[in-house]
């Protein structure tokens, strides 16, 4: 059911990029009216961006009923990890596994956007690049420090507002008062940093093999090499060269994910101490 959920999350984010990235549809765009005449779609439009908003409401709603007539009988526990803290859903009760169907996308749609923001701070080059700006809207241009801050505080103001209705269907103890459940929303917040492991990682060892392997002009892999070479910067001073092989992809990777671990470590010790 763990795997179901997975793919049925990913489906709902294919639906929202759609949703977001329609109005990029030249076709959808408003044409002068000396054109109107002449340029048409082949066929009629039938799908609004509305419909893929209806199409996710209704996947979430349908799962939900799926996973508490199967899962009751699988005796199967839903789970939803927020790093420091994971929350363990029963799904005999429909309430409860309607807001962990919602909640579970929730959570994918939020991984989805913090990992794209160190990619916006890097800013690669275009027409790579785009593809994180459509899903990003607006938030691609604010300033650095804004967009450094952003995940904090979304994240944080979010476990703030889910955390009374968790209380309230029994999914986690309620906090006995304001300050603890403040606390929370402050470790995890400070825990969605933890995401940007992994696109950075994934970009250093891209970076690592095309420095080996020649994949062509691709713009992907010219994005690759840029985003990688400016988070390398810091590194560029020690000598982690030995005669052609180049050392620093590596030493970038290890110093991310060993840094994120230790992190992560503290956060989960400081939420079981509340």
């Amino acid at each position: 059911m763990s795997v179901v959920d997975f793919i049925l999350n990913l489906a709902g984010l294919l639906l929202w990029l759609n949703w977001r990235s329609i109005r990029f549809d030249p076709l959808t765009r408003r044409m002068p009216a000396t054109l109107m005449g002449t340029l048409r779609p082949a066929t009629q439009k039938k799908v609004q961006r509305w419909h893929f908003l209806l199409f996710i409401g209704a996947l979430l709603f349908l799962r939900a009923v799926i996973y508490w007539w199967v899962g009751s009988a699988a005796n199967w526990t839903a789970r939803l990890d927020f790093g420091p803290v994971v929350l363990s859903c029963r799904s005999d009760w429909f309430l409860r596994i309607l807001a962990f169907s919602f909640f579970s996308f929730g959570l994918t749609l939020g991984i989805f956007y913090v990992c794209l923001l160190p990619l916006s701070l890097l800013a690669g080059p275009e027409p790579i690049h785009r593809l994180v700006k459509i899903p990003l809207g607006r938030v691609d241009d604010w300033p650095r420090w804004a967009k450094i801050i952003l995940p904090f505080f979304a994240t944080a103001l979010c476990w703030w507002l889910a955390s009374w209705v968790f209380g309230w269907l029994q999914i986690s103890p309620k906090p006995v008062s304001p300050a603890e459940r403040f606390e929370q929303s402050i470790i995890i917040g400070l825990g969605s940093y933890l995401l940007w492991k992994f696109p950075l990682g994934a970009l250093l060892l891209l970076h690592l093999v095309n420095s080996y392997i020649y994949f062509g002009k691709h713009p992907f892999w010219k994005y690759t090499n840029v985003t990688a070479h400016k988070m390398l910067l810091p590194l560029e001073k020690i000598p982690l060269h030995i005669g052609k092989v180049d050392f620093a992809p590596v030493i970038g990777v290890a110093v991310i994910f060993l840094v994120a671990e230790g992190i992560d470590y503290e956060l989960c010790r400081l939420y079981a101490r509340l």
